[in-house]
């Protein structure tokens, strides 16, 4: 079954290269479709399109199938094209001729518009709340080893005194402006193109506001041939927000791996979260913090693959677009599972806090001992100059002590500043909105 099937038959090879992957993808928007097409005839209800002892016969079985399709159990049969026409072909079997009545005003443009719209903002609210939780375990593991004193580097070289508490607060205060990003990512997808139809309106006297308000969108893209220029825009703006989370884990997954080498035998996992060797039976491989920087490395080039099939489009609608959903879908369960498995790794990390009893940090002190000759009066230059002699002659025996205090320091971490950063920023999300919408657009 087709939407647009007027009778004549299509190339059968063409038909396998144009459908390609929708029916499997599709199964991604089941819900979104559902929910979407019961606000659009609660609309044509509204409107007069759809007579008012109409409307109940089809909301309920908007609601069964989309109960169906919540629990897992929805599928495209065998020679239907998508899932805009498996709903339609399931509402017009049990209904008749008013299952038919349901594209009235709309097309399958502005249809799969509405639904990756609506599937992308649940799958960022997933992935916000997932983020949520790391910066929460990053921030409670530099609580407790705030006081266990690391190397910090600069080119790779021994640098300057850090610290745990510092390291995972560090990522912490990252993955709090990763979200800042995906929050204004999130904005974006957040308005209703609904009733934008082919790209050019519709002659119906559609009411797009009560689209927009029954959905619990926070706008509408209001310009109809922009809404359908933004299929694609959107998909690209989100996955920057995503590709920015990913480079942030991949760098921490670097971090991690480097850490946990013998040669610097800073960090440690349980044996069960490592994996061994075939041959060298003293292996303990963090095969978990490699492939999280191999999964967020390829998620980085999501962006460059959307931008690639959509750069050289001009306005309408195009065949191309149907492209994007095969990278952009899967890259919120990727994402998802690289912030679950860090999370739970992160937890059950073991930290080594005897580090700088080895000589060779001693180095780090330098500019402690500097800054100690500062204090007493000594130009800054002459006692950089003092503390440089020392380590040259080979003398250089530093006190390996710490008293940063300022913010953002060793001795000052303002955990519960990054807390308040990171709670402003999923507040401002306003997730409560589209609950109380979708529940009573359901109940």
């Amino acid at each position: 079954m087709k939407l647009w099937d007027k009778g004549t038959p299509v190339n059968k090879a063409i038909e396998e290269f144009t459908v390609g992957k929708d029916r499997e993808l599709d199964l991604y928007l089941a819900t979104h479709d559902i929910l979407g097409s019961m606000a659009h005839v609660t609309m044509l209800e509204s409107v007069g399109l759809i007579e008012k002892d109409e409307l109940p016969a089809l909301l309920a079985e908007l609601k069964n199938l989309y109960k169906i399709a919540e629990d897992g159990d929805f599928s495209i049969d065998e020679g239907v094209e998508d899932v805009h026409s498996q709903v339609e072909f399931l509402l017009t079997e049990k209904l008749g001729d008013l299952g038919k009545k349901i594209h009235s005003g709309r097309s399958r443009n502005d249809q799969v518009l509405l639904d990756l719209k609506l599937f992308t903002r649940d799958a960022i609210r997933e992935i916000a709340e997932t983020t949520a939780l790391l910066i929460d375990v990053l921030l409670a593991r530099a609580a407790e080893t705030k006081d266990i004193l690391m190397p910090g580097y600069t080119h790779l070289q021994v640098a300057m005194p850090s610290s745990f508490g510092l390291w995972f607060s560090a990522y912490a205060e990252s993955l709090s402006d990763d979200l800042e990003i995906l929050q204004s990512a999130y904005k974006i997808t957040n308005q209703n193109p609904l009733g934008s139809a082919a790209g050019y309106g519709s002659s119906f006297p559609l009411n797009r506001q009560l689209t927009t308000h029954l959905l619990g969108f926070e706008n509408m893209n209001y310009n109809v041939v922009y809404a359908q220029m933004g299929r694609g825009k959107v998909e690209k703006i989100v996955s920057f927000a995503l590709a920015n989370l990913a480079a942030t884990l991949s760098k921490l997954a670097y971090d991690v791996c480097l850490f946990m080498s013998q040669n610097f035998n800073f960090v440690s996992l349980p044996t069960a979260f490592t994996t061994g060797s075939s041959i060298m039976p003293h292996k303990k491989n963090p095969d978990v913090f490699e492939l999280t920087r191999a999964r967020c490395n390829k998620l980085q080039g999501v962006p460059a693959q959307i931008g690639l099939i959509i750069n050289n489009l001009p306005s309408g609608y195009f065949r191309d677009l149907q492209m994007v959903k095969e990278v952009f879908l899967p890259s919120f369960k990727e994402m998802n599972d690289c912030l679950n498995i860090v999370n739970l790794a992160i937890d059950k990390m073991e930290v080594n806090n005897t580090i700088l009893n080895d000589n060779k940090y001693d180095y780090l002190f330098s500019v402690e001992e500097v800054n100690k000759l500062v204090l007493q009066g000594i130009p800054f230059r002459e006692a950089y100059k003092q503390i440089g002699e020392q380590i040259e002659n080979g003398n250089f025996s530093p006190e390996k002590s710490v008293n940063h205090s300022h913010e953002g320091s060793i001795g000052n971490l303002c955990l519960d500043s990054i807390t308040k950063k990171k709670e402003k920023i999923m507040d401002k999300f306003l997730f409560n909105k589209i609950d109380e919408a979708k529940s009573s657009l359901l109940n």
